[in-house]
């Protein structure tokens, strides 16, 4: 009898899941991707996350990361953004968010009528997680600046109220080619670039 042939069977390669991108504006998701400018666009899918509080902008965002990983059951990038008032030792920080849908652009310049210093800055934080339960990678970038009384169109946050240092122009009044060289964004998202393409 002759010997029977064996075959060997190999196991089917398991598919690599697509990055989410956790955010349900779709003019940061523009923004997102023409900074990334990779071959694949992230997708996007809009989460209600828990409106998170901690001691730092770095603890909300890693929560926040490692939830949305759970809830996506897959890779995901977060992102946090904070404006931060130097008089004010760091206030409102990751709270602006709400501190302006309350007050608005003048009301924020109101908070800071008492104080010389106008002075402030703008950090990103981009938040990245394999999955449920895998370690999360923070990624930071900063601009320095001063607020102002409100300049530009109004549709992207507080960027009618933040001068970046060096310019004559709010972020609003920026042409977004020139603030997508500049920003806040632009800083943690080069360093995003960076890591992604060590997944490749």
């Amino acid at each position: 009898m002759g010997k029977e042939e064996t075959k060997t069977v190999e196991a089917p390669a398991t598919e690599k899941k697509d990055i989410v991108f956790v955010t349900g504006n779709i003019n940061k998701l523009k923004e997102v991707n023409a900074i990334l400018d990779l071959d694949k666009p992230l997708k996007n899918q809009k989460i209600d996350l828990p409106e998170l509080q901690g001691p730092s902008t770095q603890y909300i965002a890693t929560q926040k990361c490692l939830e949305a990983a759970r809830r996506v059951n897959g890779p995901v990038l977060t992102e946090d953004t904070s404006l931060h008032f130097n008089s004010l030792k760091g206030l409102p920080g990751p709270y602006i968010k709400w501190f302006l849908q309350e007050l608005g652009h003048n009301g924020l310049n109101d908070i800071l009528a008492a104080y010389e210093d106008k002075s402030a800055y703008a950090l990103c934080t981009f938040a990245y997680c394999e999955g449920p339960g895998k370690e999360v990678q923070l990624f930071e970038g900063k601009t320095n600046g001063k607020i102002v009384m409100p300049r530009g169109p109004t549709d992207f946050g507080w960027d009618p109220i933040f001068q970046p240092e060096g310019f004559e122009q709010t972020y609003a009044e920026m042409p977004k080619s020139m603030k997508n060289t500049i920003s806040h964004r632009y800083k943690a998202l080069e360093k995003v670039k960076k890591f992604l393409k060590t997944l490749d």
